[in-house]
């Protein structure tokens, strides 16, 4: 699978270059999302039970790390993974609200959905 965004993944390791389970971790996810031929949530969920899908349309966060780092990525139906967002809890439940409502909302204002 082809990750576009993956930039915002290695920015987030250079941030956490003292963290090394969460380096390892986002080192995981990268090889486990580009190694993925995943076609479904069930099949993305069973490689990655720590993916929870936040709308219908493929977006997915990754909880990775005790420090539950979230990392938002869209799959679409190409076989392509775009990281579209990386923070740590605390800048999660700033920007989301820890409700999917807020995460639809943040999803057409960015125009990543209609």
């Amino acid at each position: 699978m082809r990750l576009v965004g993956k930039s915002k993944l290695v920015k987030l390791k250079r941030k956490s270059i003292g963290n090394t389970k969460l380096v390892k971790a986002i080192d995981q996810l990268i090889k486990d999302i580009e190694d993925g031929s995943w076609t479904n949530g069930e099949e993305l969920k069973a490689a990655r039970p720590d993916a929870d899908c936040v709308h219908n349309d493929g977006f997915y966060f990754f909880d990775i790390n005790i420090h539950r780092t979230f990392i938002l990525v869209e799959f679409d139906d190409e076989g392509e993974a775009t990281v579209v967002w990386t923070g740590t809890h605390q800048e999660y439940d700033a920007v989301f609200k820890n409700n999917k409502g807020s995460i639809k909302k943040w999803l057409k204002v960015n125009e990543y959905i209609d």
